[in-house]
């Protein structure tokens, strides 16, 4: 965790979901950033969110950790040494009014604990990814599922748009998007991510 530089994110990467927020399937990759005090590791921790902001929503990802510094040409499976599963969680009221007003999504996206992620573990390569589904537990029953396979924009798209317009190097993390299902959280959920049929990392909330 100490180690972690850039939280990169991407936002309306599966079809479903920019469909169920009735938001454009973008033609590009569409990146926002989250500070580095948004992140936070689910350990069996409690974890406070916003209380008085509207509903806040999670999104759940595949996250991917850079181990070494971009080069041009590059492919993932020689990038990317770990992985985890993660929560982008959103202000959603938030950011509907945000939109309306063309205004960016900090506020929405980069709040304290906004960015939750499991432990790492080591990145199996793209072949083996692509056979695994990623899940989020909501007190214990399963809101989301999801599989890199259905991306929009695959892993290697986002490394190469991402290391051209902002940069990539050793210690940044890529929030890779999130399937459809997303959905609010109240005071006391349990959540739970799951990689294929492990946890990864689980956390209660406190709003």
């Amino acid at each position: 965790m100490n180690n972690i530089k850039n939280i990169y994110c991407v936002g309306r990467n599966y079809a479903a979901h920019a469909k169920e927020l009735n938001n454009e399937i973008p033609k590009s990759p569409f990146l926002f950033l989250k500070p580095t005090h948004a992140l936070i590791e689910a350990s069996g921790n409690w974890i406070s969110l916003p209380e008085n902001q509207g509903s806040v929503h999670f999104e759940t990802e595949l996250v991917i950790k850079v181990g070494r510094n971009y080069e041009k040409g590059i492919k993932v499976d020689d990038l990317i040494d770990r992985m985890a599963i993660g929560l982008d969680f959103t202000l959603r009221d938030v950011q509907s009014e945000l939109k309306k007003k063309g205004q960016p999504w900090l506020l929405a996206k980069g709040f304290q604990h906004s960015a939750v992620i499991s432990k790492f573990i080591d990145f199996p390569g793209m072949e083996e990814l692509q056979k695994t589904d990623f899940s989020l537990l909501k007190n214990e029953v399963k809101v989301q599922q999801g599989n890199i396979k259905n991306m929009i924009f695959d892993l290697q798209t986002i490394i190469d748009f991402t290391a051209l317009h902002f940069g990539l190097g050793e210690g940044d993390i890529i929030f890779t998007g999130t399937p459809e299902g997303v959905g609010q959280v109240a005071d006391g959920d349990h959540l739970s991510l799951v990689w294929g049929d492990k946890v990864l990392g689980e956390c209660f909330i406190k709003l």
